[in-house]
Order: structure tokens, then sequence, then C-alpha cells
């Protein structure tokens, strides 16, 4: 089904005039930035400054429980329509120097090399249909982990050569497309240049292609054995080329004709190289969507044994390639919007603040929000939402603030994760995203760790990221040195909480994760364990009971 695009101007960028664009030297770099939930269109300066930007929301497919899919054609939509909506607002095409790509990564599309049409919408990163795929892959190829000396990554539904193995076994049109020769496969990345390049480029960068499961992380190449394993044919794949090169010309059919596409990097390899996190042991949190932490391993390539991630973190042009570890949590701000929409808990985001200055505790209520089961570092994919700990003493309050908790708590799982894999202690973690506008997520994000939070200047550090990369390769931007001196502070967070506290709160988060786990294949038991587990914890399942048990009582103190 085709969805409607809307659009919308960010504030701040709406107050930069046309007579501040003249004046800027007419010299810019533009990003598109094709996330989740928006699109956006965003040019920088030689200071790494954002200039103007436009943005176009879209809507989310959800065929079944558990599926989630995006029309390609609204995508395409949607970036012509915010190009043209930053040209329209005093920016020329010959000021744009250079194009960058930051995407979702892992979203899988499969379309036609004679019509550019796709053969099933684009399966999003956290749709887990696969979970059966992946767990018949685990069982022949020796559990979880059985790829991970290749890959950097485990067995999991995630990534993206099981999403395209699902398109391949369960759509006739596209099975019968890739036994002709007629099939591109690609992420989004690969997707939007091949479009804008004239339907000549097919080409992704090491970030996109590392998450795929099929491609070699020491080689930077396709991997024959990973290929023969998941059964995908070569002849679909893209080139894999580095994040920072000039890879072609946008055609004169696309909205910037003549502009060189001269980098490409996933979302958030981007947001880390925004956040000029370019030495070894710094690292970095988005909070979007779902939250996503990184640290920068340097050249090595360190093989996490605490359920992390490694993954490229960027390969600027002929230089070696710069590595990290990563943990990826499924729900940050998609639980915001959750409690919001669904549980109609508040009307706006700003009651989350007021909820949170109101109460002194979350009032022992512990939401873990695994509404496509546990990333990292559990990788669970049968866990399930849960709330742990109501009495009737919660309120609405306490429930708003478990919320906001549960982000800093799971980022907090992944932070001590790395501390193990790289055996050094984090001391200051740089932040970004949509969530870091709320004071109170940042502060307790710092007393979970004991350290220092602080919150970058640019928050479009994806984007900025992206142009750093697209600005390098054509010497917009002269080195990297030059990057990190560009980077500025928006405030920063230090621990306030007592260890004894912290660990206490910790245990119980700890312990409410482990009821969450094995909720949607339960283990067999007895009858007297499962009445103990109902005892304690209450599913997704009972979302509106819960909204009821919430709005319809007194909020008495």
């Amino acid at each position: 089904t085709k969805r409607r695009a809307s659009s919308a101007t960010d504030r701040g960028f709406a107050r930069v005039s046309s007579r501040v664009i003249r004046e800027s030297a007419m010299s810019l770099v533009g990003v598109i930035d094709q996330g989740t939930s928006s699109t956006r269109f965003i040019v920088f300066d030689g200071r790494g400054q954002p200039v103007q930007m436009h943005r176009a929301a879209h809507d989310l497919i959800t065929p079944q429980p558990g599926w989630v899919e995006m029309d390609p054609e609204v995508i395409l939509e949607n970036v012509r329509l915010c190009i043209e909506g930053v040209l329209s607002k005093g920016v020329a095409v010959s000021d744009i120097k250079a194009l960058g790509i930051a995407n979702q990564r892992e979203t899988t599309l499969l379309w036609s090399r004679r019509t550019g049409k796709a053969l099933y919408n684009a399966i999003v990163w956290n749709d887990v249909r696969t979970t059966k795929i992946a767990e018949d892959f685990k069982s022949r190829l020796g559990g979880m982990n059985g790829v991970r000396r290749l890959t950097g990554l485990p067995i999991s539904e995630y990534f993206s050569a099981l999403k395209l193995r699902w398109l391949i076994d369960n759509v006739p049109e596209a099975a019968g497309a890739v036994a002709s020769g007629d099939a591109l496969f690609g992420t989004v990345d690969t997707f939007l240049a091949w479009h804008l390049c004239g339907r000549r480029l097919h080409v992704t960068d090491v970030t996109n292609a590392s998450r795929t499961l099929l491609m070699n992380i020491k080689t930077l190449e396709w991997d024959e054995r990973l290929l023969a394993m998941f059964r995908i044919p070569r002849h679909i794949l893209p080139e894999i080329r580095s994040s920072s090169e000039t890879y072609g010309w946008l055609a004169r059919t696309s909205p910037l004709p003549g502009v060189a596409l001269s980098g490409i990097l996933g979302d958030q390899q981007a947001a880390l190289f925004g956040q000029a996190a370019i030495h070894r042991g710094m690292a970095k949190s988005t909070y979007g969507t779902g939250a996503f932490i990184m640290m920068n391993t340097g050249e090595e390539i360190v093989q996490s044994k605490n359920g992390l991630l490694t993954t490229p973190a960027y390969k600027i042009g002929s230089e070696p390639c710069v590595y990290a570890i990563e943990g990826a949590c499924f729900s940050a701000g998609s639980i915001v919007n959750w409690v919001r929409d669904k549980l109609k808990l508040m009307a706006d985001v700003s009651e989350m603040n007021e909820a949170c200055a109101n109460t002194t505790d979350n009032g022992g209520v512990y939401f873990v929000p695994a509404f496509s089961g546990l990333g990292s570092p559990h990788w669970e994919a049968n866990a399930r939402g849960t709330i742990c700990g109501l009495t009737h003493y919660a309120g609405k309050d306490h429930m708003l603030r478990a919320t906001i908790e549960s982000v800093a708590f799971q980022v907090a799982d992944v932070l001590g994760a790395m501390e193990r894999d790289s055996g050094q202690k984090i001391i200051d973690l740089k932040v970004d995203g949509g969530m870091t506008a709320n004071d109170f997520l940042l502060q307790f994000q710092a007393d979970l760790m004991g350290l220092k939070v602080i919150r970058a200047q640019v928050q479009d550090t994806t984007a900025l990221g992206a142009a750093y990369a697209a600005g390098l390769a054509v010497g917009f931007f002269r080195s990297k040195d030059e990057i990190r001196r560009n980077w500025r502070s928006n405030g920063s967070f230090v621990p306030t909480l007592t260890a004894a506290d912290r660990d206490a709160m910790t245990e119980k988060w700890r312990e409410a994760v482990q009821r969450s786990k094995h909720w949607a294949a339960p283990p067999k038991q007895s009858w007297g364990v499962a009445a103990e587990r109902v005892a304690f914890l209450v599913s997704v399942a009972s979302a509106a009971a819960i909204a009821g048990f919430f709005v319809g009582r007194s909020w008495q103190r």
C-alpha cells in the first residue's frame, strides 16, 4: 500500500534566511539522511554547521505482528521532496559540492534491474518475521555465533541476509527475478545511489555491507563461504567500496544533476564520525527510534565475548579501515511514542519531563521494552515487553519515569559489555539524537554508569558524519583533524547517584530483564512456576488493561 508522505521544516532551520545562506560563500555539502521514521535533506557549511533542512515523514507498514515494512516508492518520493524543499529555500544546485548518504542499516530491498521497481516492500531492520529462519541457520551453523569469526555478528533476524532469504523463498516475483538475473539487492544506500545516479551505480560501503552477514570483516569483500551458507547468489549484490570516495555523479533527471556522490555511511557509523570519535576508545550513544552505542577500536578487530557486534566504523578512501564494537537496543524513542499513542498516558512528550520532575523515584516500576525481542548484549528474540513491580502506590508519573529510565538501563547494559570487551573504562560518552533533549535521561545515564555524558551541539550527527565523509573525498574538508576541531558540546552531565543506589536499581533491572525472556516461546515448566511468573509479570499483550488502570484511577498523592 502506498502511503502519503508528510513534510515539515525544522523551526531552527526555518529561521535561516536566504540572506544568511548567500553570505555563507555558497559552498555546501548535502546529505540525504534516510531513517526509519523520516527522510531529511540537510546542507552543511565548512564549519560543519547545518545551514538548511527539509524533512518528510512516512508511515511504517505493519501487515502482521512483528512485521515492519516501508514503501520503496515513498522512500524515493521523499528524497526528491526533501531535496526540492531545500532548493526552494535559497540553496542552488551549484552551491552543493558533494552529496553524502546516511541510512538506516539492514533494511532490505530487492528490485528489478530492468524496470527499477521494487519486487516487494522494503523489510525494515527491526522486522522479526525471519525468527524461524534464524533458528534454522543457528542449528545448522553451530549456534548464534556460527559466523561471528567471519562477520563480527551473531546470526539474528536483525541482519539483511535472512531478510533477503525470506524474500527469495516467499515472494515468487522476487525468486523469478533472482533466477533470471533481473534482480538487484541493496540496503537503502544502494537503492538510492542506483536511482539517483541514472540506474548505473550499484554500490554500497563497508559499513552497510558489514550488516548483511555476507561480508568478511577482514577482507571487506563478499565472502563465498557466507554466500553459500545463506544461499545468496553473488550476481545480485552491489560492489563494496570505501565510505569516502567519488562513486559517481547524479543523473540529469535527478534533483541534483552533476553533483558528486562521495560519501556513504550506515547511520550509526555516521553518528560516530559526526561526533568526531576518531580515536581508539572514544564512544558515542545515539538515542533515536532505537539506541545505538559504538566505541572506536582503531584498526583492531575486537571480537566481542559479551554480546556486542564487531563492525567497520568507517573507511576513508584508501586509508586502512577503522573498526568499532557496537551495541544495539531496539526500542528507545519508539517506546515513548507507544506510551503516548497506545497507552494514552500523555498527550505530548513534554509531559515525560514533568513526570520525572514530579517523582523522586520510579515507585518500584521497571519497564523492559522488548517489543521486538532484546538486542545487545542479550540477543533474545523471544523476549517481549514486560512491566514489573506494579503496586497500588504506582501511578502514571512512575510509569512515564520508568519508560525513560528503561532507555538508560539498556544503554548501561551495553556500555558495561563494552568495558569488559575493550578492557578499558569509558570516561566520557558523547550523545546525540532526539531523546537527548531530555535532561533527566542524560543525568540518569551518567548516574547509572558513573561517567560524564556530553551532549553534542549539532544534534544531526548522523547527517554530519556523512557530510564529513563526502566532503573529505572532494577536498571540501581537509582532514580528520579539522573534523575534530569542528566538534562542540551543548552541555554535560556528571554522576550524582551513590554506588549503593546505582547497584540496587541495576539489580532490579536485571531481574526484570530475566523475566521478559522466552515469553514468545516459553520453555516447558510446571504449573507452579508458570503461576509464579504470571504473578510477577505483565506482558505487552495486557497494554489495554494497563492503560485503563492508569488513566481511570485518581492521581492523588
